[in-house]
């Protein structure tokens, strides 16, 4: 059996998914982002876990898209199956019900930095480099770099990287907020992994609710978010409970404020 693209693996309440393409800098390609997908799926499934890690083996965090992989495609095919898939697999990341930390211990360029923009917090390595060089090979950020980037960013500074072509070090993308935390070379998992296990400590569902309501501030999502929360209050009070038995028994539901 094939080693797959993207694994998740668990650990107590803190899942990791890690990228696993390292003689490519885990650049991403269609069955990379396949991968990614069902490893999120994993996560988000997986009981107990809290916070969720990404991370990517070897040198290199992600390289952004493999361009062998875009770069022969049809116009119609790079818009559907190219940039519109990968907004649909970086959505899922960035809509996981656990906060995510991504864990940059190489350079995040490109899609990469995109992936790591949709998790919630980034811890970076202190020698990493961040940046949106597309405009130099001639393509513009397709996974969210104008969008998302500038909601959580600004838009300043998304210029300077997408327009100026500014490639950041980690702690000038820490003064700038692109990153939130910086550990010394080869330490970016073990900051992360502890800063993982202080968030897993708060209380869960208040940590989900607030992940939503923030998001729905943010722009990220609104009618799913709305409805999540709602559904979830719902599924705590008895009406739930009476309304399912009531269906089993084909008896009339009998309700109660509680």
């Amino acid at each position: 059996m094939a080693e797959r693209l993207v694994t998740f693996e668990k650990e107590g309440a803190i899942g990791v998914v890690s990228l696993r393409r390292p003689e490519k800098f885990n650049a991403l390609d269609i069955p990379m982002l396949r991968a990614l997908e069902t490893a999120l799926d994993e996560a988000e499934m997986a009981d107990g876990v809290r916070v969720v890690l990404l991370r990517g083996e070897g040198k290199g965090f992600c390289a952004g898209g493999d361009v062998e992989a875009w770069g022969a495609m049809s116009a119609a095919d790079f818009q559907v199956q190219w940039v519109r898939y990968g907004h649909r697999v970086f959505d899922r990341l960035a809509r996981l019900r656990q906060p995510t930390i991504a864990v940059l211990s190489g350079h995040a360029l490109g899609g990469g930095l995109e992936l790591a923009v949709a998790c919630d917090f980034r811890v970076a390595e202190t020698h990493i480099k961040l940046g949106f060089p597309e405009t130099s090979i001639g393509v513009v950020p397709g996974w969210s770099g104008t969008q998302r980037a500038v909601r959580r960013f600004g838009a300043q500074t998304v210029r300077r990287m997408a327009l100026g072509g500014e490639i950041l070090l980690a702690p000038e993308a820490l003064a700038l907020g692109v990153v939130d935390r910086v550990a010394e070379t080869g330490n970016g998992l073990v900051e992360a992994t502890a800063w993982a296990e202080k968030i897993a400590e708060r209380g869960p569902l208040a940590t989900e609710a607030a992940k939503l309501m923030i998001a729905v501030a943010e722009g990220e999502e609104s009618a799913a978010a709305t409805e999540a929360l709602a559904s979830g209050f719902i599924a705590l009070t008895g009406d739930l409970k009476a309304g399912v038995d009531a269906f089993k028994t084909r008896q009339k539901p009998a309700f109660s404020r509680t």
